[in-house]
C-alpha cells in the first residue's frame, strides 16, 4: 500500500472540505477556495476531521494515483490555511526586478526589460537592498501555479554555471564549473 496514500489529510479549524457526488473536492479556507477532481479509482470519505483515500482495486493504476491525490487534496488543504511561498534572487550585473501590481518588470542583462504579467491568485513582492541581489517573493494558496510561475520566470535567465549569474531560488546550490586555463 501507498505510505504517502494511506495517511490521511488532516482537515485544520478554518477549512471546510466537500465531497461532491462526481468525485470534485473543494476546500475553502481563509486564504481562498481550491477545487479538484479525483479519478473514479479513489474512493473518498471524511470522519473526525480527516480525509482518507482508500483505492477501489489493486491495480497499477489505481496505486499510483492513491498517493499523487493524497498529496493533491493535502496541498490543497495546507494551500487555503497557510498559503505557499516561492523566493527567488537575481544574481547578476545590472539585474533588477520591480513589480507595480501584478506586472513584474525584470532587467536580466538584455537589450529590454521583460515585462511578466503575474496571475490574480499570485501575489508578487519585490525587494531591492543596495549590496545585495535583489529578491522576488511570490505567494498564493495554489501550490501549483506558484510553483508554474516560479519556473517562468527562472527559465527567462537561467542560472549558468561560469558565474553563477541568473534568476536562482533562494539557497539554491549552482554546480560551478571551472573556466578555461591560461596556456
Amino acid at each position: 500500500m501507498s505510505r504517502i496514500g494511506k495517511a490521511p489529510v488532516i482537515i485544520p479549524k478554518g477549512v471546510e472540505l466537500t465531497i461532491s457526488d462526481d468525485n470534485v473536492v473543494t476546500v475553502k479556507g481563509k486564504l481562498g477556495e481550491l477545487t479538484q477532481k479525483i479519478d473514479d479509482a479513489i474512493n473518498l470519505s471524511i470522519n473526525e476531521g480527516e480525509l482518507i483515500l482508500e483505492r477501489t482495486s489493486e491495480t497499477k493504476d489505481a496505486k499510483s494515483k492513491h498517493g499523487l491525490y493524497r498529496s493533491l487534496v493535502n496541498n490543497m488543504v495546507e494551500g487555503v490555511s497557510n498559503g505557499f511561498t516561492k523566493t527567488q534572487e537575481l544574481v547578476g550585473v545590472g539585474y533588477r526586478a520591480k513589480n507595480s501590481g501584478q506586472r513584474l518588470e525584470l532587467a536580466l542583462g538584455y537589450s529590454h526589460p521583460i515585462i511578466f504579467e503575474i496571475p490574480e491568485e499570485v501575489k508578487v513582492e519585490t525587494v531591492s537592498e543596495k549590496g545585495k541581489n535583489p529578491i522576488i517573493k511570490l505567494s498564493s494558496y495554489d501550490k501549483q501555479l506558484v510553483g508554474q510561475v516560479a519556473a517562468k520566470i527562472r527559465s527567462l535567465r537561467k542560472p549558468e554555471p561560469y558565474k553563477g549569474k541568473g534568476v536562482r531560488f533562494l539557497g539554491e546550490e549552482i554546480r560551478r564549473k571551472a573556466g578555461k586555463t591560461a596556456g
